[in-house]
C-alpha cells in the first residue's frame, strides 16, 4: 500500500493533469474558433479587395468583359486590360460572370491547374457550389509536393451595378498557418504538460514529506510510549494551533487517562493481592491448627469459626470485586422500580442505632421527608448502610452520627446525608476517597463493629465507598464528601426523584 505521502503526490498530480488537460482543450478549441473567424474575415476582405479592383477598372469607361467567338458561339471573357489589373494581385480567387462563367483565375490557382489538375477541378467545383449556397466553405486538397494535405477557406462576394450583375468573386485564404499554430499548440501541450505534472508531483512529494515529518515523529514517540512503561512521557506540542497540535494534545490527554487507568489497575492488583493474602494466611493457619492432633476440641472449634469468618470475608471481597468488574463493563443491570426512601432510611437508622449503642455513639435521625426514586431498593439500601457503617467505624466513642433525608423540589432531587464527628479526612486524601482499596492512614485505627449489633465485623476491604459511588451514579445521582481532619465528615447522596401516582 502506498504511503500517505505518495498518495498525496499522486492525487495532486492527477488533479493538476486533469486541470491542465481541460485548460489546454478549452484553449485549443477557443484558438481554433478564433482562427476560423479570422480566416473567414480575411477571405471576405480578399473578395472585397478584388471587387474593388473590378469596380475601379469598370468605372474608367473601359470594358471589363468582351465577347469572342468560340466554336461558332460568342463567349463572355474578361478583357486583357482587366486581367492585367487582376494579375497584380497574388491572392487565391475566382471571378465568375453571368451564368457562373469563369471570367478569371488568379495566378496561384492557374499554377495549381497546371501542376495538379485534379485538385484544381475539385477547387473550382467547390467555388461554383459556393455561389449557389452563398456560405463559406472549407476544402482540403492533397499536396503531392509535400505528401500531405492543405486546406483553404473560401468566401464569396457579389457585385451588382444598376441592376446588372458585374461579377461574382470567390476568394480563399490558406489555412496552413492557422493549422500549423494549432499543431504547435498541441505539440507544446504534449511536451510541456507531462514535465510540469512530474515536476509538480516531485514538489508535492517533497512538501508532503515536510508536512508529514512531524507525523512520523509522533508515530515514533507513540510507539515508545505505548509499551506501558513510559506512559508518563508526553508528546511535544507544536507552537502553531494546527491539526497536528490538536492531535498531539488529544494523544497526550489519552496518555494521561491511560496512565491513570494503568496506575489504578496496578494499585488495584496489588491491593487485591494484599487483601486476599491476609485472610488466606489466616485461613491456612486456622486450618493447620484445627488439623493438629494436639489441638483440643474447644480450640479446634474456635479455629474453624475463625476460618469460617475469613472465608465469609474473602467471599464478600470477591463479590465486591465481581460487582465492580461487571459495573465497569456495563453488564450489571439495575432493577428500575419505584422506591419509597423514607421507610428505607428508617430501616437503616434502626440498624445504625444498634451499631451506635455498641460503639457508645449517639445516632440521630434529624429529618425524614417523603420521596420516591426509580431504582433498585436492595442496592440503595446497600449504599445507605455502607455510609452509616463507615461513619460509625471512624467515629470515636462519645461522638455523634446524624442521618437525614431531605427533598429539593425545585431541583427534583432528594438528598440523603450522613454527618459524623469522627476523625475526618485530610485534604490531600479527599480526591482519592472513592478509589478502590484506598484507605487513609488514619482509617487504619478504625473502630470494630460491636458484637451486640448483630452484624459481623469483616474488616474493611477498601471497596465500600467505590461501590457506593457506583450505585449512586447508576441511579443517575452522585455521592460527595466534605471533611476536615479531626472535625468529622459529611457524606451526601443526591438522587433524582420521580412522581408516582
Amino acid at each position: 500500500m502506498a504511503s500517505i505521502r505518495a498518495r498525496l503526490a499522486l492525487g495532486y498530480g492527477a488533479a493538476l493533469l486533469g486541470t491542465l488537460v481541460a485548460f489546454s482543450a478549452a484553449l485549443y478549441f477557443a484558438r481554433s474558433a478564433s482562427a476560423d473567424q479570422d480566416l473567414a474575415v480575411e477571405a471576405v476582405e480578399e473578395a472585397d479587395h478584388v471587387l474593388r479592383v473590378v469596380r475601379a477598372y469598370a468605372t474608367q469607361e473601359r470594358p471589363a468583359v468582351d465577347f469572342r467567338p468560340v466554336n461558332g458561339r460568342f463567349v463572355t471573357s474578361i478583357t486583357q486590360g482587366m486581367a492585367m489589373e487582376l494579375d497584380r494581385h497574388s491572392g487565391y480567387f475566382f471571378v465568375f460572370g453571368r451564368d457562373d462563367l469563369t471570367l478569371y483565375v488568379s495566378p496561384p490557382l492557374r499554377i495549381l491547374r497546371v501542376v495538379d489538375p485534379d485538385s484544381y477541378n475539385e477547387l473550382i467545383d467547390a467555388a461554383r457550389s459556393l455561389i449557389s449556397e452563398g456560405q463559406g466553405i472549407r476544402i482540403s486538397l492533397d499536396d503531392e509536393a509535400s505528401g500531405g494535405s492543405r486546406s483553404m477557406l473560401f468566401a464569396m462576394r457579389r457585385e451588382a451595378s444598376s441592376g446588372s450583375l458585374i461579377a461574382r468573386v470567390v476568394a480563399g485564404v490558406p489555412t496552413s498557418a492557422a493549422e500549423l499554430a494549432s499543431r504547435l499548440l498541441i505539440g507544446t501541450v504534449i511536451a510541456v504538460v507531462p514535465v510540469v505534472v512530474i515536476l509538480s508531483m516531485l514538489v508535492a512529494y517533497w512538501f508532503a514529506g515536510r508536512a508529514l515529518g512531524p507525523v512520523e515523529e509522533i508515530i515514533n514517540d507513540v510507539e515508545a510510549i505505548s509499551d506501558g512503561r513510559s506512559l508518563h512521557r508526553r508528546l511535544v506540542t507544536g507552537v502553531e494551533a494546527d491539526e497536528l497540535s490538536r492531535l498531539t494534545m488529544t494523544l497526550n490527554a489519552m496518555f494521561a487517562r491511560l496512565e491513570h487507568s494503568f496506575g489504578a489497575l496496578r494499585r488495584f492488583t496489588a491491593d487485591a493481592s494484599h487483601e486476599l493474602k491476609t485472610p488466606l494466611a489466616v485461613l491456612r493457619a486456622d486450618v493447620e491448627r484445627a488439623m493438629n492432633p494436639a489441638t483440643s476440641p474447644t480450640e479446634r472449634l474456635v479455629a474453624l469459626e475463625e476460618a469460617l469468618a475469613e472465608i465469609t470475608r474473602t467471599s464478600d471481597l470477591v463479590d465486591s470485586l465481581l460487582t465492580l468488574a461487571r459495573a465497569d463493563e456495563g453488564r450489571f443491570d439495575i432493577v428500575r422500580e419505584p422506591v419509597d426512601l423514607a421507610p428505607l432510611v428508617r430501616e437503616v437508622f434502626e440498624t445504625a442505632t444498634l451499631l451506635g449503642e455498641g460503639a457508645e455513639l449517639e445516632v440521630n435521625l434529624t429529618a425524614v421527608e417523603e420521596g420516591t426514586v426509580l431504582g433498585d431498593a436492595s442496592r440503595i439500601r446497600q449504599l445507605l448502610l455502607n455510609l452509616v457503617t463507615n461513619a460509625i467505624k471512624y467515629t470515636p466513642a462519645g461522638g455523634r452520627v446524624d442521618v437525614s433525608l431531605a427533598r429539593r423540589p425545585q431541583h427534583l432531587e432528594i438528598v440523603f446525608s450522613v454527618r459524623d464527628t469522627g476523625i475526618g479526612i485530610a485534604a490531600g486524601d479527599l480526591p482519592h476517597i472513592f478509589e478502590r482499596f484506598w484507605r487513609a492512614d488514619q482509617a487504619r485505627s478504625r473502630r470494630p463493629i460491636p458484637p451486640q449489633s448483630g452484624l459481623v465485623d469483616r474488616g474493611g476491604s477498601g471497596l465500600g465507598l467505590a461501590i457506593s459511588q457506583w450505585i449512586a451514579q447508576a441511579h443517575g445521582g452522585s455521592l460527595s464528601v466534605q471533611s476536615r481532619l479531626g472535625r468529622g465528615s459529611v457524606f451526601t447522596v443526591t438522587l433524582p426523584t420521580t412522581a408516582v401516582s
